[in-house]
Formats: structure tokens, sequence, C-alpha cells
């Protein structure tokens, strides 16, 4: 008898852990063959790989097809290789694909996951539409004075280490710049990460983008058992706490009203001094068609989460993409030496000062930024959700709601069938002459369509700002436990990270 039970047992387990694994297979799609209530997704769940990785080699096995299935828990996934696809998927066809597809439930959302960059439908619209004013070229200028502030510290840390003849981790230092920026020009205080390597706002900023064994067992059982823990929250106390924390002590400080700082605080709160946010509506239809009425109460957890994500986005990807081409410059001197010139030939028209005229006139620097975010970009992969039943153009293949679509990114930027020898570094490729013969959607940093990344001005601004006030006054060079070709590491989610970090050596200029 007990052994009948058990047998029952066993047959019950494999069939829920193997439900819907066939998908793909009547659907006539390659894919990759799954286990059991992992899918393909074991590489992620223990850390072997990365979800960029995993990508990128899903990418590389099939060179023939144009889309490849996969799953990830018991979620069924479609890694899309062919641009013109892409650019249905992310532009012409976006209103079948407006969810980011990281909510691991429809309806139940934990609350910091309320942000712009991880919400879906209305909550993305309403946000999206309201909060895209705070990124215009005005407002952008106003910030540049901040921005020259934390430069000139930046320059001030690099002096130390070229008397010392220290070697830095020049990932950490440019993250430390970055952490410092958004909190003066996002939330007027001064998070002192220049000045203290370990402060708190710089201790939070490593936490958010590391997974640990306990948010990894949590997506894993998110993923595999979506509805029976729906309301097992994946973001981590240590994250959370510090920033509702943060936030509540500004939004005091501030008497809950706008300050006249017209910094992104401000901006949520007048935001919340007009009332509910309406608009018409991405995911509700009347009978006739047309969209029906949203509305968003902006209350305190909702400008919480909107500050979470404006710190953790502004800081990281600006920081990994000018780290990383300072690396790619310490080994390609000469190149370093063009960025050099030409930042030297520029500030001395502006009485060797920077300021946001000078910087948007430092074409090669900008060149060999882009250059780095195709080699290396931050965000390896690109994710979003199917919201209504969609036919692949071009094909007689059906996908369904809440498929998810995976645009592995680092693949196809090295890809040699888009790039002239992809793994080489080389500026040129994005001079005004040549940029324009780069593929649609083969060339995505910030994303594309709707979705695209609503700060690419502000990071690049930052960016180009940083390095332009390190590379006039100092040199990169390798250190001798520099890495030529760094390892990627597998232990991170949503971004790429290098693993141990960069280590460079930093040379006054003669």
């Amino acid at each position: 008898m007990l052994f009948v039970i058990v047998c029952c047992v066993a047959v019950v387990l494999y069939w829920y852990g193997t439900r819907g694994q066939d998908y793909w297979a009547k659907k006539g799609v390659p894919y990759e063959k799954p286990v059991p209530f992992f899918g393909n997704g074991l590489k992620q769940f223990t850390q072997k790989m990365s979800p960029a990785q995993v990508a990128v080699e899903i990418y590389r096995k099939y060179p023939n097809e144009r889309y490849v299935g996969s799953f990830f828990g018991s979620e069924k996934s479609l890694t899309i290789r062919d641009p013109e696809l892409i650019k249905s998927i992310m532009v012409s066809d976006f209103m079948y694909f407006h969810k980011r597809g990281l909510n691991t439930h429809d309806d139940v959302i934990e609350p910091l996951s309320k942000n712009l960059f991880v919400a879906d439908g209305d909550i993305w619209r309403l946000l999206r539409q309201r909060i895209t004013p705070a990124f215009s070229s005005g407002k952008l200028k106003a910030m540049f004075p901040l921005i020259v502030e934390r430069a000139v510290k930046v320059q001030d840390l690099a002096d130390k280490a070229a008397k010392t003849g220290a070697t830095v981790d020049v990932r950490d230092l440019m993250a430390r710049y970055t952490t410092d920026f958004i909190g003066a020009c996002g939330f007027g205080i001064d998070m002192e990460s220049l000045e203290d390597e370990n402060s708190v706002f710089r201790k939070l900023g490593r936490r958010i983008f590391i997974f640990t064994a306990r948010d990894i067992f949590i997506l894993m059982l998110k993923r595999t058992f979506p509805d029976t823990f729906k309301h097992l929250n994946l973001i981590s106390p240590e994250i959370e706490n510090p920033t509702l924390h943060l936030v509540q002590t500004v939004l005091k400080q501030r008497n809950y009203k706008p300050s006249g700082r017209n910094d992104f605080i401000d901006l949520l709160l007048d935001l919340k001094e007009k009332g509910k946010l309406v608009g018409e509506s991405i995911e509700h239809f009347k009978a006739d068609g047309t969209p029906k009425e949203a509305q968003l109460e902006m209350d305190d957890m909702l400008m919480a989460a909107q500050v979470f994500v404006f710190f953790a986005a502004g800081f990281e990807t600006s920081s990994s993409s000018t780290s990383y081409m300072l690396h790619q410059l310490a080994f390609h001197p000469e190149e370093q030496k063009k960025v050099q010139e030409e930042i030297d030939e520029v500030l001395s028209r502006y009485d060797n000062k920077l300021c946001y005229d000078a910087i948007r006139e430092m074409e090669y620097l900008e060149m060999a930024f882009l250059e780095s975010m195709r080699l290396f970009p931050s965000l390896g992969f690109l994710i979003r959700k199917c919201a209504k039943r969609y036919t692949l153009p071009g094909t007689d293949v059906t996908i369904d709601k809440g498929v998810s679509i995976i645009i592995p990114v680092q693949a196809i930027h090295t890809d040699e069938k888009y790039f002239e020898d992809p793994d080489k570094f080389i500026p040129e490729r994005f001079s005004p002459e040549r940029i324009k013969n780069i593929k649609k959607c083969t060339y995505l940093p910030f994303g594309d369509g709707p979705r695209a990344c609503i700060g690419e001005r502000l990071g690049l601004m930052q960016s180009l700002a940083g390095l332009a006030a390190l590379l006039h006054k100092y040199s990169v060079e390798p250190a001798p436990t520099t890495l030529r070709h760094p390892v990627s590491d597998p232990a991170v989610g949503l971004t790429q990270s290098i693993k141990g970090g960069l280590p460079l050596c930093i040379k006054a200029r003669a």
C-alpha cells in the first residue's frame, strides 16, 4: 500500500513539474530541453550562469534560427534572434508587449516593484507620462553643476591614487561617483559615497544588484509556483527598509511639499499634490474598442518605489559602463590619447572648466563610450511579456498571453553578422558617418520603443562628464592584477557585472 502511495505521489509530482513543457514542441518551435520544475533555469537558480550569459548561450547554440523556446521554472520563454522580429515586438507591435514581465504575478505586486522599470500596464503608462518631463533638456542642463561638483571629487580621489601608486578598482570608484550624483540631483542630499566607500548608500547600492541564496530561493519558488507564493516578497528587507527610511526622511524634511529644488523628489511631491494620475488605459477597453479611463493614487509607497528604481538604475548602469570604458582605454592607449586630446581641445575653449555645452562637443569621447556599451551592455538582455495572443510576423507561430520574450542584447552586440570584428574596441563604429549603417535593433544598450530607458540622456551626460573629468588630468593603465578579458559575474540578476571589479593604475598626465 505504501509503495502505491509513493508511486502515486511521484507521478503527481512529475506531472506537476513537467506540465506545459511540451508547449514549444506542439508549436514546432526549436527549443531547449527542460527538466522538471526548473525548466531551463537550473543554471540561473544555482548561480552557475547569469540570465545574460544564458541568453548568449542559447543565441549562439542556434545560429540559423529566428527564435528559440525555453522554460524558466514553469514560465514559457522565447528568445528572439532576428532584428526584424525584435523591432516588431519592441516598437511596431508594442501594444502586444507593453509588459516588462518581471512580476511573477499579474495581480499581486510587491510595493517596491510598482516602479517605472518593473511595473506593467496602467501603472507603468501613467507613471511614464508624468515622470518624462523630469528628463527634459532644460532639466538636465540645470542639473549639470551638481555633476561637476562630483566630478571634481573624482579627480581628488584619482590624485591620491596617482601619488601613492595604489591600484584602484575603477568599478567601485565610478559607482561611488554616480551614487553621489543620483543622491544630489534626485533627492537633494549628500550620499557621501565618494568620501566613504562604506557609506550607507554605497552598501545599499551593492546589495541591490547581488542575488543572495535567499533571493535565488524565493525567485525559484515564485517562478515555479507563482500562485502559491504570490505574497512572498522577492525584494529583501535589507533593501526595502533603508529605501523606505530614506524616502520618509526626505519627505519629512520637506514637510511633504515641493521644496523648489526641482529634483526627482520634488517632481513626485508635485504629482501627489495634483491628486490622482488619470489617463487612458493600456489594458482595459470599452465595447467600441476605445480605452477606458485609468487612475493611480500617488501615495508614499508608490513614491518610494520610484525613488528605489531611480537610485538603483541611475548608479548601476552608468558606473558599469564608465568603468568598462576605462578598462578598454587602459588596453588601447592610442584611443585613450585621442579621447584625451579631444577633451583638452574642447575644454581649452571653456577656460578648462566642465560645462554642459563642452560635454556635448566631445564627439570621440561619446563614440568610445557607445562602443564600450556595445561590448559590455549593463543590461545584457531585455525582457517583455506577451499581453495577448500574437502571431510572429512572417510565421505561422502564435504565442499566448503570458509568454516571456527574451532579447539577447549582449549576444547581438557581439555577433559578426552585425558588427565586423565584434570583439575589438573600435570607437569609429559610432562616428556620424558610420553609425547610420548600424542595423536597426542590433544596438540596444538603452532598449527601444516606448519602454526604452527614460534616463538615457541623463545617464549619458553624467557618464561622459565623469570620464572627461578623470581623463583630462589622468591616464589609466593595466595593473598587475588586471585581466585583459574580465569575467562576467554569474551571481547577478538583471544587470551584468564584472567579477572581482576592474583594477587599474591611475597616472597623472605629463
